[in-house]
């Protein structure tokens, strides 16, 4: 893992109830909530506001209309 984020403590209790709830690991789970919400922002808005273009290739985003 790239970056180990600090959830409150409500917020790792919902994600852990959301694991639990599709039967996969916190880090799966997290994983697919960012790969899933991704759909959901504009695209150009993230390349437009991104402060680190070196990693185009693998962000979520690249690629996408």
């Amino acid at each position: 893992m790239a970056y180990t984020p600090e959830l409150t403590q409500e917020n790792a209790c919902t994600l852990r109830r959301i694991a639990w709830a599709a039967e996969m690991p916190m880090t799966r789970a997290l994983n697919e909530i960012v790969e899933r919400f991704t759909v959901h922002i504009e695209r150009k808005r993230v390349c437009a506001l991104c402060r680190d273009r070196t990693r185009c290739s693998a962000c979520g985003f690249n690629g996408r209309p």
